[in-house]
């Protein structure tokens, strides 16, 4: 074991003290004494003695001092803990200062050790994995997925008694895979049920995440501005609420609706049936035609009104409207093309990088709160908050996508200030796309259709099974996947000499629920994209192949649900700080039985005004999820505004995509059809 992988020993069954065997009881932290809690010290002897026996490799702590903790400490240790918590937030920003302080590897076990046992798991698990993250000496670790550390946050809780049976019962070689129920939170007779497969997909939830992880909203300034930041909160999130109004078309359901009302009942209700494991309780449901009312929870340091919400959105409106927000000494800050969409990201969020958190509040993060804390506002009955309080739980409730449809709208608002682009910014003189076709990955399919259906896959759970088992328990889930398939383009360089350019690929959906055509506006803003890459162009005609497993956006199944003891094994330097992304298997929409009809849209644009001037491989390291992640430590590796070319309104006469694509011979579209068979096929 290297001298920093002994860190992830401390990311492993949260809730298990420290002097606990880890990897399997093959390692011990054997600590100093004054490092165990008042419960464990007067007999920490014969516990170090008692569990280390069997040990392959002992891991000593140096003794460095007490740590002073105390700040953190202020969050109840078996109780929630809420990055849309300012309080939290700013605590959990002080705690990665903490660790990032840390001299040297040896000085960061020894402080992660000894505040292990004595803060809330999710914070310290939080805090840990961003500074090891952001140091130098530590980011070459692959952090473990949250799946692997809080499974209850994931799946149905009623696998955990039958995943501990098994594995108390059952030697290893001959468990069997204990399978994880689909729509378990509501029937058939709930009609938002019918996207269940896409809010409660495991890797969406561990994507939203993991964004905000690599994304933090406060911290130290090293940690927290990064470039174009504010942008990527927005754009990640925009594509969300696109994907989920294309998901609802293919289930015949309508757009969702703007939250942009906090005075009427919120029609939706979500009983998630999902437990947090540092107390057992579950997270509390919502029913439906709940009222939002004033948080007042003073215990929690959450306290906000209706009014509030409603003043800091008509402010940041006000400065859309004016072309300016007011910083703290009432200075106007212009909301230009290029920075405004990133300053109102991090004002929105809000982040520590917001230019005036005292005037413009916590429009995004409260509006989160108001529905997290509907149930029980006051703390009458001492309920926690609802799903939609936690990053790794919230796009599980229906109401998360009508909060971020509200937010997102605020950012169109933004985008329709700005003038369409002209045609110099769109066109790519001298070239000239030919044709476009999607093909799946086997002899004799036919161009232009595509194909989902549900796969079954498993994961282990052991290590996330507290005081559990040793070794491997599998549990099976079932998800959306589609087939492998091919992008062929053939883009004619008629410029005579040799061209660079990008390569954007979007899809988006014809028609609505309705089977209505959509007019551009409606459709731009519903293209979903699908990958980005750098082409070189030889004078003459090009043929460009490139796989769907390639994609700019998405990571591999691999990397989702990877073993972090697995992943750390010489050789597997590709899966470093590889969590970011869109989950793979969700590239594409559903589709429908029948096949659903989508325009595919391809496009070359000049790489001379693309680029950011410097050179990335797309197939190093973490490259390959650059759309809503960026490149770690560097420039984000376009110019252009993200969701270029739909991120702006089209010129007046432009009504539909097929217009826009007209006017530039560097893009083209073509039919494609989604077909989806509801079979379940296990994953090989």
């Amino acid at each position: 074991m290297s001298n920093n992988q002994k860190l992830l020993t401390l990311l492993q069954r949260p809730l298990e003290p420290t002097f606990y065997p880890k990897d399997n009881g093959k390692t011990v932290i054997d600590l100093p004494e004054n490092y165990l809690t008042e419960r464990y010290r007067p007999i920490g002897e014969s516990l170090q003695s008692r569990f280390g026996s069997d040990a392959d490799t002992r891991i000593p702590v140096r003794n460095v001092g007490t740590p002073n903790i105390a700040f953190a400490e202020v969050i109840d240790r078996r109780g929630g803990f809420s990055l849309f918590n300012r309080k939290h937030r700013e605590i959990a920003g002080e705690l990665i200062g903490l660790f990032l302080n840390q001299p040297d590897v040896d000085s960061l076990m020894s402080v992660g050790a000894y505040a292990r046992d004595r803060l809330n798991p999710m914070l310290f698990q939080y805090a840990l994995s961003v500074a090891v993250q952001h140091r130098q000496d530590t980011k070459d670790l692959n952090i473990p997925s949250l799946l692997e550390l809080f499974p209850d946050s994931f799946v149905d809780p009623s696998v955990f008694p039958k995943l501990r049976e098994e594995g108390a019962v059952v030697t290893q070689e001959n468990r069997m895979t204990i399978d994880v129920p689909m729509n378990y939170t509501a029937s058939e007779r709930e009609d938002e049920q019918r996207l269940a497969y896409f809010r409660e997909d495991i890797g969406v939830n561990l994507h939203h995440w993991h964004w905000h992880l690599v994304y933090p909203g406060d911290g130290p300034d090293s940690v927290v501005r990064k470039d174009r930041r504010g942008e990527l909160f927005y754009y990640m999130h925009q594509q969300l609420i696109a994907r989920y109004n294309v998901e609802r078309f293919c289930a015949r359901l309508g757009r969702v609706q703007p939250l942009n009302n906090l005075r009427v009942p919120l029609p939706e209700g979500y009983f998630p049936k999902i437990i947090r494991s540092s107390n057992n309780r579950a997270f509390p449901p919502r029913p439906q035609n709940q009222l939002l009312r004033d948080v007042n929870r003073v215990a929690d340091n959450v306290i906000f009104s209706i009014n509030d919400l409603e003043r800091w959105g008509s402010r940041i409106a006000e400065g859309i409207d004016a072309g300016f927000v007011m910083g703290p000494n009432g200075q106007r800050i212009p909301l230009t093309e290029t920075t405004g969409v990133d300053i109102l990201g991090n004002i929105m969020e809000p982040s520590s990088l917001s230019v005036n958190r005292q005037y413009y509040g916590s429009y995004h993060g409260d509006m989160h709160n108001v529905i997290a804390y509907s149930h029980d506002p006051d703390n009458r009955f001492l309920e926690g908050y609802g799903v939609v309080g936690e990053f790794q739980t919230a796009m599980r409730d229906p109401s998360f996508y009508r909060l971020h449809c509200e937010v997102d709208n605020m950012f169109h608002r933004f985008k329709n200030t700005l003038q369409p682009y002209p045609a110099n910014q769109l066109n790519y003189e001298g070239i000239q796309i030919q044709s476009l076709t999607a093909q799946l990955n086997r002899a004799n399919a036919p161009a232009n259709v595509l194909l989902t259906y549900w796969q079954r896959s498993q994961v282990d759970l052991a290590t996330g099974l507290d005081f559990g088992p040793q070794g491997n328990i599998f549990a099976s889930f079932t998800h959306l996947q589609h087939a492998p398939f091919t992008y062929r383009i053939s883009v004619n360089n008629s410029s005579g000499a040799m061209r660079r350019g990008t390569c954007r690929i979007f899809i988006g959906p014809k028609v609505d629920e309705r089977n209505s055509p959509l007019t551009y506006q409606e459709q731009r803003i519903l293209m979903i994209e699908l990958d980005k890459f750098t082409v070189n162009l030889n004078p003459g005609v090009n043929n460009i192949v490139r796989r769907s497993e390639q994609s700019s956006v998405t990571i591999p199944y691999e990397r989702t649900f990877r073993q972090v003891a697995l992943s750390n094994q010489p050789g597997t330097e590709a899966f470093r700080f590889c969590n970011c992304g869109w989950p793979h298997h969700l590239l594409l929409p559903k589709g429908t039985p029948e096949g659903k009809q989508f325009d595919m849209f391809a496009m070359i644009s000049d790489y001379t005004n693309d680029t950011v001037n410097q050179e990335f491989d797309e197939n190093v390291n973490c490259n390959d999820s650059h759309s809503f992640c960026g490149l770690r430590d560097r420039l984000y590796p376009d110019r252009r505004a993200m969701g270029y070319p739909f991120d702006r309104r089209g010129p007046t006469n432009v009504s539909t995509l097929q217009d826009f694509v007209r006017a530039n011979s560097n893009m083209l579209l073509t039919n494609v059809q989604i077909r989806f068979t509801n079979t379940v096929i296990a994953r090989t």
